[in-house]
């Protein structure tokens, strides 16, 4: 199903403000909040749209990027892939909400204080499980890489499901985990703050609502270790340089069976020897000897996909482009091929002898001023300007 348009999901311009985007989700966030439409389905997923879209246009990088390549900035694969951000890095959207709120650090939100302790999250968060953090890696590729598509393999150091208690943190596995007794196994904490009931994460679980008996001695209780972990990823044809791949699940695991955290692969894109990429064309300069700008003839020039030919008319001049159309990159939502632009640069010869020194003399005095327009208009501008 294809993806709102942010502004759209917010009911923003945009030219919007951030302080308008801010009212706009503050508003609708409270009407679909997950806690305040228990019997309604489609209404987490609305939530989650309003946090993500919100997300993007309250950052100027992400907004930057998403008005210019579209839900593709954020993407990873196929039309809507790659560009600026690859799968966006989004935030949980309960914790924007909190954010947004006021109720970062434990403490209890606008909504919270509302509608009670069991909205803004109580409920979503009851024994959950702590998720294992997001990852960065940055990967070097060439040009040819990236115009053609690649697949990479990555070795990184991360944290792993340890294999001792099968990610449970007990020694004994399940057998040796206990509902925590400070919380009930609700992985939260209420406390009377005045009018106000305050939900806080449980300080003797950290929110998992269990604690362990016995804990196993290959990761100290944590469920995970330090391993060195290969992942194969795919680089879509036409990535740019700066853009994130998103590699859903391959983040640090979780404490304790938690889910993982995603990893997010930075591309750069390494400096070619002959070519320069401009979104998805290409520009090259190619010298050409003085006697073929004069005369005219054909050129060898060399593109991503071998080599090709250009006719070089006679009298052509210094810094003229010559397009050869469909030989750049893909463009990566809709496939379409740029063109690769080359531009000759006449080379003067530098070491000549004798003999072809006054050959060239007798050359230059045998030709008239009409042969040289470019140097005749010049000649007659200096006049008009020395006058």
């Amino acid at each position: 199903m294809a993806k709102r348009d942010y502004y759209e999901v917010l009911g923003v311009s945009r030219d919007s403000s951030s302080g308008d985007i801010k009212k706009a989700y503050r508003k609708l966030a409270v009407q679909f909040h997950p806690d305040k439409n228990p019997d309604d389905p489609g209404a987490e997923d609305k939530f989650k749209e309003i946090g993500e879209a919100y997300e993007v246009l309250m950052d100027d990088q992400k907004r930057a990027a998403y008005d210019r390549y579209g839900h593709a900035a954020f993407g990873q694969g196929g039309p809507a892939a790659g560009g600026g951000f690859g799968g966006g890095g989004f935030h949980d959207p309960m914790d924007i909400f909190r954010e947004v709120f006021g109720g970062g650090g434990g403490g209890a939100s606008i909504f919270e204080e509302i509608f009670g302790a069991a909205a803004g999250g109580g409920r979503r968060q009851r024994g959950m499980k702590r998720p294992g953090s997001d990852l960065r890696y940055d990967l070097p590729i060439t040009l040819e890489e990236a115009a053609f598509g690649t697949e990479k393999e990555l070795e990184l150091e991360k944290f792993a499901s340890c294999d001792q208690c099968s990610g449970s943190g007990a020694a004994g596995g399940k057998s040796d985990v206990r509902g925590c007794p400070t919380c009930g196994g609700a992985g939260q904490v209420v406390t009377t703050r005045g009018f106000f009931q305050v939900q806080q994460t449980c300080p003797a679980c950290g929110g998992s609502g269990e604690t362990i008996a016995n804990p196993c001695g290959g990761c100290q209780g944590e469920g995970r270790v330090q391993k060195t972990s290969r992942i194969k990823l795919k680089i879509p044809a036409g990535i740019s340089e700066g853009s994130r791949l998103r590699s859903s699940g391959n983040g640090d695991a979780g404490l304790r069976g938690g889910p993982s955290g995603d990893l997010y692969v930075v591309i750069h894109i390494r400096e070619h020897d002959i070519f320069q990429r401009d979104h998805a064309d290409l520009y090259c300069e190619v010298p050409i000897p003085f006697s073929m700008a004069a005369l005219g003839g054909d050129l060898v020039v060399p593109t991503l996909e071998g080599q090709a030919s250009i006719k070089v008319p006679a009298g052509t001049q210094t810094d003229t482009a010559f397009r050869l159309r469909s030989k750049g990159l893909p463009d990566l939502n809709s496939g379409k091929k740029g063109d690769l632009l080359v531009n000759v640069q006449v080379e003067v010869p530098t070491k000549l002898s004798k003999e072809q020194e006054a050959k060239l003399r007798e050359f230059a005095e045998s030709i008239g001023e009409e042969n040289s327009p470019m140097r005749e208009s010049f000649i007659e501008k200096a006049k008009r300007f020395f006058k």
